[in-house]
């Protein structure tokens, strides 16, 4: 079980659309889904909500709960579809999350997510592993996550992600909550001293590589968030310089290049254009597609395009394309006259 660098869990961003896309950028990183609840596994369309190429392997599977036996259901579901791990989102700090007694919430009861730990870790043989914040409200972050780290050791847990934030449950939105609060990594550290037999990866506020290298020294393992997704062209270096092997491509064009056939399969299926594209093609495009005039500039242009907006910018105009929108070999033409 390797944790030396994920992608971290993002509603409404790390779909399995999007994840197909991270993989064709890095082999070596450990990537999570959103958290899915265990009402949505246990009653909602199952196959949809679980479903994952082949290619995202390794793949965590984030659970959003609190009860101990439904967890240990929905862990022994995702052990039989193939997942590689089970994660318990205890750092979520949204109301509809607080409302359902999940999320960030739960750090004020470390004996009841002991509990729901162990409960998954007798249901399945994969990892069970917890992603918390440094603490949340008024608690003191040394008391409250040396607590909360103690229970869901002794639960067996296999790593603890800990976003290095605390969570103002009162007074922030969630968004505010990814920003507002200060990093504290140095409590981060001191966990990773204090607890050396358990697996602590790091999150929050990385940037870039070099941010990876600098927190390795102190932790087992570093998750990217938002950069993995805004910036994606940064995965193109994690297998050469985190683990000692190629990346799939050697430049993000070809990674963009690689992205179309997927995105074939996914239309011949019958998933919506919108999402398969807005989901693996946006990332990096937050804002609006870039135009048919810039397009054109593009392809006339002597200068080479960035790897940022090469990998981008092309399959992005898929999702803005207007009717009748071109086929799928006029993307691909598009993309190799940049070359």
């Amino acid at each position: 079980m390797d944790h030396r660098f994920c992608i971290a869990p993002m509603m409404e961003w790390t779909d399995r659309h999007c994840r197909f896309f991270h993989r064709l950028l890095t082999r070596r990183a450990r990537i999570y889904t959103e958290m899915i609840t265990t009402g949505a596994v246990l009653h909602g369309d199952r196959a949809r909500l679980l479903a994952y190429d082949t290619a995202e392997h390794p793949l965590a599977l984030q659970l959003g709960g609190c009860d101990p036996r439904q967890l240990a259901q929905c862990a022994r579901i995702g052990a039989e579809l193939g997942y590689d791990e089970i994660n318990l989102n205890v750092g979520c700090p949204s109301d509809r999350v607080q409302e359902g007694r999940f999320g960030a919430c739960l750090m004020a009861e470390p004996v009841l997510v002991g509990d729901c730990v162990a409960a998954m870790k007798a249901a399945v043989d994969i990892p069970v592993t917890v992603k918390c914040r440094i603490g949340i409200d008024s608690q003191d972050p040394d008391e409250a996550l040396e607590s909360f780290t103690g229970a869901i050791a002794h639960a067996g847990a296999d790593a603890l992600i800990v976003h290095a934030r605390k969570a103002w449950l009162e007074g922030l939105s969630p968004r505010e909550n990814r920003d507002i609060p200060p990093l504290d990594y140095d409590r981060v550290y001191r966990l990773k001293s204090a607890h050396r037999d358990l697996t602590i990866v790091l999150n929050g506020g990385i940037a870039d590589l070099d941010d990876v290298g600098r927190h390795l020294e102190r932790a087992d393992g570093v998750m990217m968030g938002r950069v993995a997704y805004q910036e994606p062209w940064r995965l193109l270096a994690v297998d050469p310089l985190l683990f000692g092997e190629s990346a799939p491509h050697r430049t993000a064009r070809q990674a963009a290049e690689a992205l179309i056939p997927y995105i074939e399969r996914e239309l011949a299926r019958g998933t919506r254009r919108s999402r398969v594209t807005c989901s693996a093609c946006s990332a990096g495009c937050r804002g609006r597609a870039p135009s048919a005039g810039i397009l054109r500039r593009l392809r006339s242009s002597p200068t080479p395009m960035s790897p940022h907006f090469a990998l981008h910018s092309l399959s992005c105009r898929i999702t803005s394309w207007r009717a009748p929108p071109p086929d799928l070999a006029t993307v691909r033409r598009l993309l190799r006259s940049s070359t």
